[in-house]
């Protein structure tokens, strides 16, 4: 059963209050288990990047929602099927990668919502608590998921205004990796990817819509902070566990 941190989270989010969330790659339910004891605001499960079949995807969802941890997807791409299985199983939303136009934002937005042409309906899933809450009650419900663009290309910078006005868009998420690929940069902090950025939180702002991004550095939240983000996710369970493996070796001091 979700509670205060589920429930409020989209409205957190969409205020652009401060949101610290990490991913998850590691598709089991116990590894969203454990984190829901976290302080972090949210988990996104990585189905792009990481094995996520449908079955792991919503036993993790399920998880999430047993611990009151907010759980959004990623799909692997901006496709209609991917979405539904992440929103049918009852993820509070979706990040959408490569979104690079208008035209594709309103698809992910379409996709997401009861409309003619968009999501399926079902009223057997989790979202619509296993029949138990009948049409009516499981639109008005599911009709306001979160949708969040990913910008990650080169291309979609010369169509930021369009994206970012899409109606029914709920925010816009910087993959800074991809992005430096994308513009044949050497490293993340170049400059042409640091002013890539910054285009991505302007235009953003000026449609007021929150804009999050991964950052590969914790102490570098503060700058991104002064120029409009309020949403990050950083790091990983993988990362985590990394991360205490090294702090112990270091302790005992082999």
């Amino acid at each position: 059963m979700t509670g205060e941190r589920w429930s409020s989270f989209a409205s957190r989010l969409r205020a652009c209050e401060p949101i610290l969330a990490s991913w998850v790659k590691t598709p089991h339910p116990h590894v969203v288990e454990v984190l829901a004891l976290s302080k972090l605001d949210a988990l996104i499960l990585d189905a792009e990047h990481a094995p996520f079949g449908r079955e792991a995807l919503d036993a993790c969802i399920l998880a999430g929602r047993a611990g009151d941890m907010p759980v959004l997807v990623r799909p692997a791409a901006n496709d209609p099927a991917a979405i539904l299985q992440a929103l049918d199983g009852g993820a509070l939303g979706v990040v959408i990668p490569h979104v690079r136009s208008a035209n594709e934002a309103q698809a992910a937005v379409k996709a997401c919502r009861y409309v003619p042409g968009g999501r399926g309906f079902a009223g057997s899933t989790r979202a619509a608590r296993y029949t138990t809450l009948g049409m009516g009650a499981h639109r008005a419900s599911s009709d306001d998921p979160l949708v969040i663009a990913q910008i990650e290309d080169a291309e979609a910078l010369g169509e930021l205004d369009g994206i970012c006005a899409a109606p029914g868009l709920d925010g816009i998420f910087v993959g800074r990796a991809d992005l430096t690929v994308s513009l044949e940069a050497d490293g993340a902090d170049d400059r042409h990817v640091v002013e890539a950025v910054e285009a991505i939180c302007k235009a953003a702002s000026a449609a007021d819509k929150p804009v999050g991004m991964f950052l590969a550095k914790a102490g570098d939240v503060p700058i991104w902070r002064d120029q409009g983000a309020s949403f990050f996710f950083l790091q990983s369970d993988q990362e985590f566990l990394l991360g205490g493996a090294g702090r112990l070796v270091e302790s005992v001091g082999f």
